[in-house]
């Protein structure tokens, strides 16, 4: 089953992370997971330069390592930043410390203290000890499943609108993986988001 959107029930069992902003302000925050890469996130900047929008990376370390021009590109161009670890690591199958040491790893890299753990998922003991350490542990109110192979572009787009409201935190990938549905969705979204009067933040 595929889910644009998690369902309130369970944000209540899972209070310790950011899902969403302010729901009296017509913003929204636009993210991109999994970069950077030099095949895909130029892509990405060059759309948003097009439209005027600022919106927020969660990077992986090791991607920062290898493409250091092209992290350097996204701050350049007035982009926020955050972690999503340092190799892509699974929280479930880690342990605390470890998972953790990975984590800030990537965080002292880029000065932040956002973080967005892959696929969502971490476990209790090390959100709490990020969380008393300061970091933001973000996760989403939109999900747009770009990287689906089995989901269309005209569908992805249509539940993204579908499913965006005031203070939605919305999540796209700047990967190779997503962005043969990211790419023409992306202008798309934004193009419609404006018309509705939403404005962009950053987190």
């Amino acid at each position: 089953m595929i889910l644009f959107q998690i369902p309130d029930w369970v944000r209540f069992f899972f209070k310790g992370f950011t899902w969403r902003k302010d729901p009296s302000q017509k913003v929204i925050y636009l993210t991109f997971d999994d970069g950077p890469v030099p095949e895909v996130t130029p892509l990405v900047l060059d759309i948003l330069d097009k439209y005027e929008v600022k919106a927020t990376f969660f990077m992986v370390g090791d991607n920062v390592r290898k493409h250091p021009d092209v992290y350097q590109e996204v701050i350049r161009r007035g982009h926020h930043v955050g972690s999503h670890s340092y190799n892509h690591l699974q929280g479930l199958h880690c342990g605390v410390r470890s998972y953790v040491a990975n984590v800030k790893k990537t965080n002292e890299m880029l000065g932040t203290k956002l973080f967005r753990p892959p696929h969502g998922r971490m476990r209790s003991p090390q959100m709490s000890l990020l969380k008393r350490e300061g970091y933001e542990v973000v996760l989403w109110d939109v999900l747009a499943n770009d990287w689906s192979k089995w989901l269309k572009p005209g569908f992805i787009l249509r539940n993204v609108k579908r499913h965006t409201r005031n203070g939605s935190i919305i999540v796209f990938h700047d990967s190779i993986k997503a962005q043969h549905n990211m790419l023409p969705v992306l202008p798309e979204a934004i193009k419609w988001w404006k018309e509705q009067g939403y404005q962009f933040g950053l987190l």
